[in-house]
């Protein structure tokens, strides 16, 4: 069963809440790396999800996404 982008964008914020690498979104979402960068590049776009450069990119939840999540 195909799931809808609303379901995807909000599987990947919960997974954002404590801080994910794109490899544990991918897994944890049951996405590939090909279709989590559009997600990803929307998330960050819309202020719905922050990039900490490190070692490794950690992605995570903003209060903007958080508010979006609990509505």
């Amino acid at each position: 069963m195909k799931r809808s982008r609303h379901t995807i964008i909000s599987q990947v914020l919960n997974i954002c809440i404590g801080g994910a690498s794109k490899t544990k979104i991918v897994y944890q979402a049951n996405l590939n790396f090909r279709t989590v960068n559009p997600y990803i590049e929307l998330l960050t776009k819309n202020g719905l999800v922050n990039v900490k450069n490190g070692s490794t990119v950690i992605y995570e939840t903003t209060e903007k996404g958080k508010a979006l999540l609990e509505s």
